[in-house]
């Protein structure tokens, strides 16, 4: 694992991704990690702009807000278009079920909500690219985040949860075999 990581999560309002942002950081605590988490939000709560940025550092973290991000999550199409240009220098990771894109270096496009719609809930089509993204990087392990996600929720919702976490992984891991 690097020493920091500058995560930017971005989407629309319902898409979960404050929550996303939450849980990152809390996994990080549970490894011992420092770790920041900020979010911004347009008045709308539904629908409009939305994000979550988490900083996590083996390190003290001085300067509380992302400034050049090592992971993108984009949930919508603005989302992307806004972020893209930095996928030059940070994976993208965008559903391809909602963004529309050519290939390119850096973007990691999943039909995340697809995938999510397959389990049960296209509600945690969040928790798919988040098992994805820290498969990727090693930001935080997978056993911390479900950890996190047992806490926050109870019996069979913690559980579809952690196997949507897992699905994420899985879609690195069968891209890297």
């Amino acid at each position: 694992m690097k020493k920091q990581y500058e995560v930017i999560l971005a989407g629309a309002g319902g898409q979960g991704l404050i929550v996303c942002g939450i849980m990152l950081a809390e996994a990080a605590v549970l490894e011992g990690k420092n770790v920041v988490q900020t979010q911004s939000y347009g008045i709308a709560s539904r629908g409009g702009f939305s994000q979550s940025e988490v900083i996590i550092s083996e390190e003290e973290i001085i300067f509380q807000q992302v400034q050049a991000p090592d992971l993108i999550l984009a949930l919508t199409q603005a989302a992307f278009e806004r972020y893209a240009p930095l996928a030059a220098h940070a994976p993208l990771f965008f559903d391809t079920t909602l963004v529309k894109t050519g290939p390119g270096q850096n973007l990691y496009g999943y039909p995340f909500l697809t995938l999510a719609s397959e389990l049960g809930h296209e509600g945690m089509a969040n928790i798919i690219a988040l098992g994805a993204m820290a498969a990727l990087t090693g930001m935080v392990r997978p056993e911390s985040l479900a950890q996190v996600l047992r806490r926050r929720f109870a019996g069979q919702t913690a559980e579809m949860n952690v196997k949507a976490l897992y699905t994420g992984c899985e879609l690195i891991k069968k891209d890297q075999a």
